[in-house]
């Protein structure tokens, strides 16, 4: 399946057309197939253990703060789920019982699977440590406009910055 991006009027319009993107080019790019290092001991499952953490990714990088969100955000989401590589999502009861039955072991290959893709897709890894590396941080506590999402006013010990010094 060659991803298609457009604004359309037909049935299968989505929010997370970006992160359905993502998702095409994890899967082609064959990064997905590092979950399947997590190996189930159980018995025959339903679906992939490593589909089902796939799926839980793909539910983090969509602001699903809670595997509760997934039914509400994701369920209905087939075409974002077909470019991640699978059919449909899943129900978050099953998401999250396969989670809980993560053993120690499970959860030290998970560990390891992170690590590979961090590895293979980390630029400071990659940087050449002979010149520089440019890190841009905001300290300054400058307050942000009033529509800006999910702002708050945060906690910056020390002195505190006037808005006319800038």
């Amino acid at each position: 399946m060659q991803p298609e991006i457009g604004l359309t009027d037909g049935p299968f319009n989505t929010k997370y057309a970006s992160l359905a993107a993502i998702g095409w080019h994890l899967l082609h790019n064959q990064t997905l197939q590092t979950f399947e290092e997590v190996v189930c001991e159980a018995g025959k499952p339903d679906f992939l253990l490593s589909t089902k953490l796939v799926q839980v990714l793909c539910s983090m990088f969509a602001g699903c703060e809670y595997i509760s969100e997934i039914n509400s955000r994701l369920l209905t989401e087939t075409e974002l789920a077909r470019a991640w590589g699978f059919e449909r999502y899943l129900e978050q009861s099953s998401l999250a019982s396969c989670l809980n039955q993560l053993s120690r072991m499970n959860l030290t290959q998970l560990e390891q699977v992170s690590q590979a893709i961090w590895r293979s897709h980390s630029r400071s890894l990659h940087h050449d440590w002979r010149g520089f590396m440019r890190v841009e941080l905001d300290l300054s506590g400058l307050p942000c406009g009033k529509r800006a999402e999910e702002s708050e006013k945060g906690y910056f010990s020390g002195k505190k910055t006037l808005q006319d010094a800038n």
